[in-house]
C-alpha cells in the first residue's frame, strides 16, 4: 500500500521506513508529489500531527502518516516542545537548536528531558477517527555533543539504560527503542487489530 509521509526529513523517512518494512508499506515523501509543508500553528505535538496527515491526505488523494515530535525538557517548562526544529529560528538548524538548547539549560542542575512522538495515520482527508499513537523515550541532556548518528538533539540526548547518547546508539537499536519507534509499534498493533 502507498501512503504519503506528510514529512520531507530524509533521516525520519529512512527511521520509518526501517520500522514499517514488516508491513509491506511505501512511503512517499510528500515532495516528491509537490506537497508543500503544512502549517503547524498548534502547541500540542497532536493537533499538529493531524493536521500534517489530513493536509498530505488532501492534497494527494492518498492515506497519509504523519508524525510530530520533539524534545521536552523539564527544567525548561517542556520547551523546545513543538518548537524543536525551530527553537533557534528560521531557517532550521540542528546546530543552532543544539547551542541554544545548551545556553538555556546552564543556569539549571535538572537535565532531565524525553522526546516525544505523535504519529497520525489518516485513510484520507476527512478521516473521522485517524489513529494516533504516542511515545515517550526518556534520558538527559548532556553538557556536550557525542556521537554522528541520528539528527536533530540526538548529540546530547543521553539514555541512561545503554549508557550512550542518541546519535552514539546503533540504529537497530535505535530503531527498537525510540519514542518514533514506540510510537509505531502502538500504531501496528492498532492496524493489525
Amino acid at each position: 500500500m502507498k501512503i504519503v509521509l506528510a514529512s520531507n526529513n530524509a533521516k525520519k523517512l529512512k527511521e520509518l521506513d526501517a520500522i514499517l518494512a514488516p508491513l509491506g508499506w511505501e512511503l512517499i515523501p510528500q515532495g516528491e508529489l509537490d506537497i508543500p509543508e503544512a502549517e503547524e500553528p498548534h502547541v500540542t505535538f497532536v493537533e499538529n500531527a493531524i493536521a500534517k496527515a489530513r493536509h498530505a491526505a488532501r492534497l494527494s488523494g492518498m492515506p497519509a502518516l504523519a508524525d510530530d515530535s520533539g524534545l521536552c525538557v523539564a527544567a525548561l517548562g517542556g520547551a523546545p516542545g513543538v518548537q524543536s526544529a525551530r527553537y533557534a529560528g528560521e531557517p532550521k538548524s540542528d546546530a543552532r537548536n543544539n547551542e541554544k538548547l545548551l545556553a538555556a539549560l546552564a543556569k539549571h542542575d535538572s537535565r532531565a528531558a524525553h522526546f516525544v512522538s505523535v504519529i497520525v495515520f489518516v485513510r484520507h482527508a476527512a478521516d473521522p477517527q485517524p489513529l494516533i499513537a504516542e511515545g515517550e523515550w526518556h534520558g538527559e541532556i548532556i553538557t556536550e555533543h557525542r556521537g554522528a548518528g541520528g539528527f536533530g538533539y540526538d548529540p546530547l540526548f543521553f539514555v541512561p539504560e545503554f549508557g550512550k547518547t542518541a546519535a552514539e546508539l546503533d540504529p537497530a537499536i535505535k530503531n527498537g527503542v525510540s519514542h518514533r519507534a514506540q510510537a509505531l509499534q502502538s500504531l501496528l498493533a492498532r492496524l493489525r487489530r
